[in-house]
């Protein structure tokens, strides 16, 4: 086979766009995994405050009481699993998924008691906001499923 100096140079050309672009293209999937870890982290540290933080101003969180739509009823429907020294609950994602167009992204895994003890999974959608910041605009759990028990 030959390759004229033209071919060679477009090739090289497309190789070194290729890696330019994988390295200046941001790790979505990290941001999103951080932020979800960081918004997890609130409720350990019982911060209501940071974790209205991650919560977008039309968010819609689904609860054992029904829905909650907007920033403001989504924090005063999560504010009494604040108080006290110790969380009810703690979470962290084992599944992220983002767009290929980067501005929406999935999250899921595992939430646990006090003891560690998972009893649910939760399932959460972000959007990238125009700030640069990750927000969560859906969130959801549900009870793990038991397999063991009969149909």
């Amino acid at each position: 086979m030959r390759f004229t100096l033209p071919a060679c140079i477009a090739v090289g050309v497309v190789l070194f766009i290729v890696t330019a672009d994988a390295k200046t293209k941001p790790d979505l999937r990290g941001q999103v995994f951080a932020a979800e870890s960081t918004f997890a982290a609130t409720m350990a540290a019982r911060d209501l405050k940071a974790f209205e933080g991650f919560v977008a101003p039309d968010a819609v969180f689904f609860g054992r009481r029904g829905v909650m739509r907007g920033k403001a009823e989504v924090v005063d429907g999560w504010k009494s699993l604040f108080e006290g020294p110790k969380a009810p609950f703690s979470w962290r994602p084992e599944v992220v998924e983002v767009l290929d167009n980067g501005t929406l992204a999935h999250s899921s895994g595992p939430v646990m008691n006090p003891e560690g003890k998972v009893f649910g999974t939760f399932i959460t959608v972000w959007r990238l906001e125009p700030d640069g910041k990750w927000r969560v605009i859906f969130d959801k759990g549900c009870d793990v499923c038991d397999s063991t028990r009969a149909q």
